[in-house]
C-alpha cells in the first residue's frame, strides 16, 4: 500500500505530513514509557523484520499480491507508540533508498501504514484481551483478529484521503469497493504472519511481548484455609538475561536476513493491492517519477549486478542492515532520554547557613 508521488495532491500530502510529524513527535514521547532494557533491543529488530517480510509478496487473487504492513505486529510486540516509530523507520528507508513509496507522499504513507494500522490494531487487540481468557493463546488469537482488521482499515483510510485529494477523477465508490475488497484478502495474510510471529516470541520469551504484559494471573496457595498470592520469583541475573536477549536478537536478525536475502526471490511478482486497483481504476494516470529513482538500490536491486537473484538478495540484506541500524539508533536514543528523565534530581542543600 505504498502510495507513490502523484496519487494525492500537494495540499492533502502536506496536511498528512503535518499529521505524521505530530504523531511521530507524540510517539517519541510515548515510546519512552514503553522502551526498557528488554524492548529497546527488540524494537530495532522488529523494524528490520517488518522490512524483510514486506519483500515477501504473497498471491491473494488472480493477478494481485499482498504483503505485510506491520503496524499490528509492531504494536503488539513493542507497544503502540514504538510500533508507529518502527513502521515509520521502515517507510523512510524504503522511500529514500529503494524508491518505494513517494517522498512527497511520505506523510500519506506514514499516516496510512504506520498510524492507522497501529492505532486500529492495538485498540482492538486491547479490547479483545480484556474479554478473552488470560492465556497466551488468547494473545495470539487477539493479534490475528487485530491484524486482520487493520489492513482494510488502512485501505479505507487511503480511500478517504483519495476522496479528499485524489489527482484523477474516479468514482470514490468504485475505489472504496476495490480497495477494501482486495485488502480484506491481504488482511488474512497479515493476520497469519502476525499471529505466527507473536506466538513464536511468546513461546520463547513471553516477557518480551508488550501486549502480553499483565495478563498472567498470580498463583494462589491455600494457607490456613485462606488463599494468598505466591511471591514473585527472583529476577534472573543480569548476565543470564543479557545472554537470553542476545540469542533472541541474533535469531531474529538471521531470520530477517534469510527472508530478505533468499526467500524474497520467490515472492509473487504480481502487483500489490494498491497497484492493481490503481491500474484498473485509472488512479495511476498522474503518477510522478520517484525522486530516488536513480538510487543504486531502486526497485530492490543493486545497480550494475545483472543476476536478478544476487541483485535482489543483496539489496534485501542491505535493507535489513540499514533498517536495524537506523531503528536501533532511534530506539536507544529514546531509551536514553527515558533514563535522563527518570534520573534522580539534585537534592537541594538544606544546610543551615544562618548565623
Amino acid at each position: 500500500m505504498h502510495v507513490p508521488d502523484g496519487f494525492i495532491n500537494a495540499p492533502t500530502s502536506a496536511v498528512t505530513g503535518v499529521v505524521a510529524a505530530g504523531a511521530i513527535a507524540v510517539s517519541l514521547r510515548g515510546a519512552r514509557r514503553e522502551l526498557d532494557e528488554r524492548t529497546a533491543p527488540l524494537a530495532g529488530l522488529v523494524a528490520a523484520f517488518i522490512f524483510a517480510v514486506q519483500m515477501l509478496n504473497f498471491p491473494v487473487a488472480a493477478g494481485t499480491s499482498g504483503h505485510l504492513l506491520g503496524g499490528a505486529l509492531a504494536a503488539i510486540l513493542v507497544g503502540p507508540y514504538t510500533g508507529v516509530l518502527c513502521v515509520s523507520v521502515v517507510l523512510l528507508m524504503q522511500g529514500i533508498l529503494f524508491a518505494d513509496g513517494g517522498l512527497t507522499a511520505l506523510g500519506v504513507n506514514i499516516t496510512d501504514m504506520a498510524i492507522v494500522t497501529t492505532v486500529v490494531a492495538y485498540a482492538l487487540f486491547r479490547g479483545l484481551v480484556k474479554v478473552l481468557p488470560r492465556t497466551r493463546r488468547s494473545v495470539t488469537v487477539a493479534s490475528f483478529v487485530a491484524a486482520l482488521v487493520s489492513v482494510p482499515a488502512a485501505a479505507l483510510a487511503f480511500t478517504f484521503l483519495y476522496w479528499i485529494g485524489g489527482t484523477t477523477d474516479v468514482a470514490i465508490g468504485k475505489v472504496a469497493t476495490a480497495m477494501i475488497g482486495v485488502h480484506v484478502l491481504i488482511g488474512i495474510g497479515e493476520a497469519a504472519i502476525t499471529a505466527l510471529t507473536v506466538g513464536a516470541v511468546i513461546a520463547v520469551r513471553p516477557d518480551l511481548v508488550y501486549g502480553a504484559r499483565g495478563l498472567t494471573r498470580k498463583l494462589k496457595l491455600r494457607v490456613n484455609g485462606e488463599l494468598v498470592d505466591v511471591p514473585d520469583a527472583e529476577p534472573a541475573a543480569a548476565p543470564t538475561a543479557a545472554r537470553s536477549h542476545r540469542k533472541l536478537w541474533i535469531a531474529g536478525l538471521v531470520t530477517s536476513l534469510v527472508l530478505a536475502g533468499f526467500v524474497s526471490f520467490y515472492a509473487s511478482a504480481d502487483p500489490d493491492g494498491l497497484e492493481k486497483v490503481a491500474a484498473d481504476k485509472g488512479i495511476d494516470e498522474k503518477t510522478e517519477e520517484h525522486a530516488s529513482a536513480g538510487s543504486p538500490l531502486a526497485d530492490y536491486g543493486v545497480e550494475d549486478i545483472t543476476d536478478a537473484r544476487v541483485s535482489g538478495g543483496l539489496a534485501g540484506v542491505i535493507g535489513v542492515g540499514v533498517t536495524v541500524v537506523a531503528g536501533s539508533a532511534v530506539f536507544w536514543s529514546v531509551r536514553r532520554r527515558r533514563g535522563d528523565d527518570t534520573s534522580p534530581t539534585s537534592v537541594p542543600d538544606r544546610t543551615d547557613t544562618s548565623a
